[in-house]
């Protein structure tokens, strides 16, 4: 659907799986759910004394970035965060303010690092989001878990999930735009690159010189550059803030900027979308974006 509104709405309970099918996933709407995830045992239990004493010294991985922003445009670089394997009591230090720091850690490995890293939280959340699962017929590519520090932030992008996303604790701040803007966002290829720590403990840029380069969005949607990229000024972003024990569903193809409270903790179930209509008409609307920028 072209059309829509200026605001996301609410649902103040899980949809059945065909409902949820037909009015959201079908025609590619985001909505925020209300008591999807009130049983968990996570919304009371995952303090952070808790999940020290049950992660505790386990070595986990931590991006480190020197500015809270990872996998971003930086200095004309596509740069990635330095993935560091720390104990995640030290990360809990951190984000505690018991130790201090000059850079920005957000645990943020999104490969299924909640099963993969964090095996013993799953039982306090759930493997997968049953009427999700019945309504496309498949079960999560991932569940990932997120906390960080209120510095990190998502840099707009767009993912090929169907994206439910759980805020445990504290509140996640989304800037959405819907595929329809693809027109007036852009997008330019970049270097990747990766943050290393020196010797003195600062951060360099190094180039990821055997990699393509890299397509994404260099505009920031809180403070956008319109003399460099007038056209944005046409597209019409959503924002919506996401509290804890609430659900967003985020349709596949959406750009998506996210900010977030200090020790905000999110799960969120990553589905493979399906490439039908609604992929058709992003491609298409991004090859004639690209053909009108050769002109």
């Amino acid at each position: 659907e072209l059309g829509w509104t200026d605001s996301v709405p609410y649902l103040d309970r899980p949809p059945s799986p065909l409902e949820f099918y037909r009015e959201w996933v079908s025609p590619n709407k985001p909505c925020i759910i209300q008591n999807a995830i009130s049983h968990w045992p996570a919304l009371k239990k995952w303090t952070l004394a808790y999940l020290r004493e049950v992660v505790g010294p386990k070595v986990v991985s931590v991006a480190v970035t020197p500015n809270g922003y990872a996998d971003a445009v930086f200095q004309d670089r596509f740069v990635m965060p330095e993935e560091r394997q720390m104990p995640f009591m030290d990360f809990l230090d951190i984000v505690e303010k018991k130790v201090t720091s000059p850079n920005v850690f957000y645990v943020q490995k999104q490969c299924s690092n909640l099963t993969e890293e964090f095996p013993e939280l799953v039982c306090d959340v759930q493997p997968d989001i049953p009427w999700m699962s019945e309504a496309l017929g498949k079960k999560p590519d991932a569940v990932n878990f997120w906390l960080g520090e209120s510095a990190a932030v998502t840099s707009l992008h767009k993912d090929h999930y169907e994206n439910l996303y759980c805020v445990i604790s504290g509140e996640k701040h989304f800037l959405l735009h819907p595929p329809s803007d693809r027109p007036f966002i852009p997008y330019e290829l970049y270097q990747p690159a990766t943050y290393q720590v020196s010797e003195d403990g600062s951060f360099e840029i190094v180039d990821e010189k055997s990699a393509d380069k890299v397509p994404w969005i260099p505009l920031d949607p809180l403070n956008p550059n319109l003399e460099q990229y007038p056209e944005y000024a046409q597209a019409k972003p959503l924002q919506c803030t996401v509290k804890a024990g609430e659900m967003l569903y985020l349709p596949s193809l959406w750009f998506h900027h996210v900010q977030q409270s200090h020790g905000c903790i999110a799960v969120n179930y990553w589905y493979d979308m399906e490439y039908d209509l609604k992929y058709s008409y992003y491609q298409l609307l991004d090859c004639l974006t690209k053909a009108m920028e050769v002109l």
